[in-house]
Order: structure tokens, then sequence, then C-alpha cells
């Protein structure tokens, strides 16, 4: 399950694990003009552990997702 909001400055998505456990905590997705983070709270700590793309590092990602094991770069529409 995921829920979508739409704030003022960003567009936030929480997935949820629902299935066997042991499940996972939640993962937030904030997506901003400039980035996106990635939250997850850490049990054994008590505390959000957060990382930051750049839209770039998102656009590798997403196309990653789909992808066999290699090494790869991504080609940008209009640049040769």
């Amino acid at each position: 399950m995921f829920t979508i909001e739409h704030e003022f400055d960003a567009t936030v998505i929480t997935l949820v694990d629902e299935g066997e456990a042991p499940l996972e905590e939640d993962v937030t997705v904030t997506a901003f003009e400039d980035g996106v983070a990635v939250e997850q709270l850490d049990p054994r700590t008590d505390e959000v552990q957060r990382i930051v793309l750049s839209p770039t590092q998102v656009r590798d990602l997403a196309a990653a997702l789909n992808l066999p094991e290699g090494i790869y770069r991504r080609k940008d529409a209009g640049k040769e």
C-alpha cells in the first residue's frame, strides 16, 4: 500500500510494507524541485535515516529498475 500527498513545495509518497512478517518500517519519499529525500525509521536506534538523491540520480535509479545486471551510462536526449 502507498499514499501520495501533494504539499506546497513537495510531493510525499509513503510506502507501507504489507505482507508476511517480518515487515519493514514505512518508507517516505519526498520529491522536491531540486532532489528527492528517502527516509525510514531505524528501529534499532529509533532515529530516522535519510538519503537525498539529485534529479540525475533519480533518473538513473528509475532507468536501472528495468535493466539487467551491468554498468550503464544514460545518454541524455539531445546530447551526442
